[in-house]
């Protein structure tokens, strides 16, 4: 069994940037000369999360819509006014979406769908420098 460990790093504007990072992945997967195993996608920080999408113009709109319908910018949130940052709606999206994505490993590639890429969704209200942790085990 082989663990391997990469990250990715990049900066986003703040919300609602939705970021493909499948490129990345892929790299990190092919370095861990992993043939057989998962590979971990995870997100350190509590306001953005990891999921996949068909990475096309309508769903980059209809994402950021669905998520305002959910958890809207103008609801109130303890957060904010414990905090006065104006992102309690970002914790709440991150939580519903989750921090990380787990894809398995076959023959050295993730076996995505032809129109599924591994995407950052940032949901702070301000820009931030992110760290994406990847980790894979196997053989």
């Amino acid at each position: 069994m082989v663990t391997y460990s990469g990250q990715i790093q990049f900066e986003t504007q703040g919300e609602p940037d939705i970021i493909d990072i499948t490129t990345k992945v892929k790299e990190e997967v092919k370095a861990s000369k992993i043939r057989s195993g998962i590979v971990t996608v995870f997100c350190t920080g509590s306001t953005g999360a990891i999921t996949t999408i068909e990475y096309e113009p309508g769903l980059l709109k209809d994402l950021p819509n669905a998520m305002e319908r959910f958890a809207p910018h103008d609801a109130v949130y303890e957060h904010h006014l414990r905090w006065q940052d104006g992102n309690g709606h970002s914790h709440v999206r991150a939580s519903i979406i989750g921090p990380s994505l787990t894809i398995p490993i076959i023959d050295r590639q993730m076996p995505l769908g032809t129109w599924q890429q591994i995407v950052f969704l940032e949901l702070d209200v301000r820009p931030r420098n992110r760290h994406i942790i990847i980790q894979a085990i196997g053989d």
